[in-house]
């Protein structure tokens, strides 16, 4: 029978260890960065998990999505589209790294390749997985249907990895630039494209670099010293929601800032003026958050929960995608179970995906502690800092938050 006060031992371990990664962590690191990234982080995990289904049907499956047949859950994506954020923090990361690089006398090539090593170790391991995995399938005759639908979730966060590491490459050119100018790109594109009808098929997909990079260059300005004032911050946020509400009210946008099977246009693939407006507010409001979240992880127990996720941030936005459609291959043993392979066009359904997010968590996990190590890089040394903790400088009359 185990001891009554095993519960309290495990506690107090768990507050050492939180206390000692709190001492580790540098007093110039803002703690606020890495906050916000593991916000957006959660908010991508959690929304692909709520708005994507895989339904099972004449012995394929289907990817179907609640927003289909539920139109009025359409804010439920406002809460977990969190690319923006990704994006801000992407920006400020990579203007002040390459700042610091440069002070210290290293080359930008050297800069880059570090910077990257990250971002894309953890890729090859994935295209190793699924390269495994789809030939196996094929050859034991799995349809074409169900790959493709196994495939395409599992697969699409590599787009987003690409997009930042052409930005991040990106950033000696673009650290300076004006997020007026990419808004304008994206503001014309979509003129010709729903306004016009006018361009090339692939006219759009001129959004998915100069959308992101609005809020990257947001980022940058950040990392300069600028959208220091809460005022900026509020112009972002208001301004931001304003105009979404009129392109969503007035211009015939969707209302989801996720895409929709069967839907005639979808604000993510590729991205809308919708989007990026919407993208801006977001900005805003993670420049609102700055300050309480520096003041919330003062304490131990919250910082080593967000130092936690940050480790292994990669890994997660890589693999829940994996995780998502492991747990629903390896349900079917279990037959077609409501909230796996159903279609969701009820609120049972959504009762039963939340029923099931403790099982999704459990496969993400163990996606985790399987592959983190592609992304953090051979175990260092003792003694030796480490190579996965960047410092970030918070503004100066926030540095008693730290």
């Amino acid at each position: 029978m185990p001891s009554p006060r095993a519960p309290h031992r495990a506690l107090d371990t768990v507050r050492r260890a939180a206390r000692r990664v709190d001492a580790a962590t540098p007093a110039s690191r803002d703690r606020a960065v890495d906050a916000l990234r593991a916000l957006a982080i959660l908010g991508v995990v959690l929304g692909h998990w709520l708005v994507t289904a895989v339904v099972a049907r004449d012995g394929a499956l289907y990817t179907a999505s609640p927003l289909q047949y539920m139109p009025r859950l359409a804010p439920v994506s406002w809460l977990f589209q969190t690319l923006a954020v990704f994006f801000l923090v992407g920006g400020q990361v990579a203007t002040r790294g390459l700042a610091s690089a440069r002070a210290r006398g290293d080359s930008y090539a050297h800069w880059l390749r570090t910077r990257l090593g990250r971002l894309l170790r953890p890729v090859a391991a994935l295209l190793a997985l699924w390269t495994v995995a789809a030939t196996v399938l094929l050859l034991s005759g799995t349809s074409p249907a169900t790959l493709h639908t196994l495939l395409k979730p599992a697969l699409s966060p590599l787009w987003f990895l690409l997009v930042l590491a052409a930005l991040t490459a990106a950033t000696p050119l673009v650290a300076r630039l004006s997020p007026l100018w990419p808004l304008a790109v994206v503001l014309h594109v979509d003129l010709l494209r729903f306004g016009l009808h006018l361009g090339p098929s692939w006219l759009g997909w001129v959004n998915l670099a100069a959308g992101w990079l609005v809020p990257y260059t947001l980022g940058a300005a950040r990392a300069r010293g600028g959208l220091r004032s809460r005022r900026s911050a509020w112009v972002l946020l208001l301004g931001g929601t304003a105009a979404t509400a009129a392109l969503v009210g007035c211009a015939g946008y969707p209302a989801s800032m996720v895409g929709v099977p069967g839907g005639a246009v979808s604000n993510l693939d590729p991205p809308t003026l919708a989007a990026v407006t919407f993208g801006l507010a977001q900005c805003g409001l993670a420049l609102l958050l700055c300050d309480p979240l520096r003041r919330a992880l003062a304490r131990p127990l919250a910082w080593a929960a967000v130092a936690l996720v940050n480790l292994s941030a990669m890994t997660v936005f890589l693999w829940h995608q994996t995780a998502m459609m492991a747990v629903t291959a390896t349900g079917l043993l279990a037959g077609r179970l409501p909230g796996l392979h159903t279609a969701p066009d009820s609120p049972a359904w959504v009762a039963y995906r939340l029923a099931w997010l403790p099982l999704f968590l459990l496969a993400l996990t163990g996606c985790r502690a399987a592959f983190r190590h592609h992304e953090q890089g051979p175990r260092r040394p003792r003694g030796r800092p480490s190579r996965v903790v960047h410092r970030h400088l918070p503004p100066t009359k926030s540095t008693h938050h730290a």
